[in-house]
């Protein structure tokens, strides 16, 4: 297990997360020695409480959007070797002592090249507007993809390095996260689900689950698969 934990590095994408991501870095940095986070132009105080923890950081001088936070992480471990990369979120809703799952994961599916968490196995805690989108668009996007999917929503995942350089196009923003997915799918890659934890923090359900801001989120997700769809 240490051995495979030496080849995996982790990102995590942050904007204004002064209250979150020093915790998270911190307790991702206990399951791996390569731990990236990057700053995506945030105001506050990010950048230092995520360097305060000893981890790598990357600051990108202005808002550029979570996709180009992600693509800016993944290139730089696939630069340094890496074998795996794990992304996940600075609000504190993915567990890093979950990262194990993920490697134990990819021991046990050695042909998938992508591994993403799946929150539906308890949707107890899950907000129920998350719930009711997540659903619609996992089930859209996996008859897109040609594969289940059952949380193509989720942000916390692993890559194998063979696959990130066809993954470094498409969008900016959020719906990276599902363009990821498709390109993928496309090329021919299995997409494996690993079990997760579901973990809402205030801020976190409010921000994906505020009217506005789910909706917005939803139509870029919509777009996405309207031009994969006649692509």
């Amino acid at each position: 297990m240490e051995r495979d934990r030496a080849r995996i590095a982790a990102v995590i994408p942050a904007y204004q997360e002064e209250k979150h991501v020093g915790e998270v870095a911190r307790r991702a940095r206990a399951q791996l020695e390569h731990v990236l986070v990057v700053d995506d132009g945030s105001t506050d105080a990010t950048a230092e409480r995520a360097r305060s923890t000893g981890v790598d950081v990357v600051v990108h001088p202005q808002n550029r959007g979570k996709g180009e936070s992600i693509k800016t992480g993944l290139r730089y471990w696939l630069e340094r070797g890496s074998e795996y990369v794990v992304l996940l979120d600075a609000d504190g809703q993915h567990l890093p002592e979950e990262i194990s799952r993920f490697v134990e994961a990819a021991v046990a599916a050695s042909d998938a090249q992508i591994f993403i968490g799946s929150r539906m196995n308890d949707t107890t805690t899950m907000p129920f507007v998350r719930r009711i989108v997540n659903r619609y668009m996992s089930g859209r996007i996996s008859r897109i993809c040609g594969q289940q999917i059952p949380d193509t929503q989720c942000g916390f995942r692993m890559l194998h390095r063979d696959i990130i350089p066809e993954v470094l196009s498409g969008a900016s923003r959020f719906e990276y996260e599902t363009e990821m997915l498709i390109i993928a799918s496309r090329k021919g890659h299995r997409v494996a689900s690993v079990p997760i934890t579901t973990v809402y923090s205030e801020k976190s359900s409010f921000a994906f689950c505020h009217p506005g801001t789910s909706q917005m989120v939803v139509g870029h997700t919509s777009l996405v698969c309207s031009v994969n769809l006649h692509s």
